[in-house]
């Protein structure tokens, strides 16, 4: 079972904890990471961009000049993808991109992801995060006390307003709670801070 130390917000060691083995230390799939993000990305997109057909265009009712004797190319509409102002070809239309994977794909995307921070030590496991108001300052500081300069993820086992709007206004550092936890943010962030009792609340799930 991989162990990683257990800090607190000061960024000093307590103690260490044990973490599942079937959600921290399994093999990394890269394959099946890249399916469930693809996934994602896709499920967000509005599909909502439009153009409009040659059909649907304003105008060219009427053919432009005759068919022969003009000397110039043939023509029977100057609504033609060829005209300037024209409609378009095969013209995009609104449309849902969203599909759905196997539910055993998902579930060892987020091992894969949960077990590839343990490995490149980007997991930080903290005692407790509790803020008694909201305070950026003071979310800045345990930042500083951890030494996180980079983009992070602050996971919590429950919605914690005090910490989310502490937060929110630091660039590249983002929270959730474990019921929200996602494949695409973890890979995104480069640290990922995690409270003990979320922690307990993956493996439950995950386990």
């Amino acid at each position: 079972m991989p162990k990683v130390a257990v800090y607190n917000v000061s960024g000093e060691q307590v103690s260490e904890i044990e973490l599942n083995e079937n959600v921290f230390g399994v093999e990394v799939n890269r394959h099946v990471l890249y399916e469930v993000v693809k996934n994602q990305l896709a499920n967000k997109r509005q599909g909502t961009q439009s153009a409009k057909t040659r059909a649907e265009v304003r105008g060219g009712g009427r053919k432009p000049w005759r068919q022969k004797g003009t000397g110039r190319a043939r023509h029977g509409s100057i609504r033609s993808p060829l005209w300037v102002g024209g409609g378009t070809i095969f013209a995009p239309k609104p449309r849902d991109y969203s599909y759905t994977l196997p539910k055993k794909v998902r579930r060892l995307a987020m091992k894969s992801a949960l077990s590839s921070k343990v490995n490149s030590n980007e997991l930080i496991v903290l005692d407790e995060l509790s803020l008694q108001l909201p305070k950026t300052k003071e979310m800045l500081n345990i930042l500083k006390n951890l030494k996180v300069d980079k983009k992070a993820l602050i996971v919590t086992g429950d919605k914690n307003d005090a910490v989310i709007k502490s937060a929110r206004n630091i660039p590249g550092v983002d929270t959730t709670s474990v019921n929200t936890l996602n494949v695409y943010d973890i890979l995104k962030y480069d640290k990922f801070i995690i409270t003990k009792d979320a922690v307990q609340k993956v493996e439950e799930v995950y386990a």
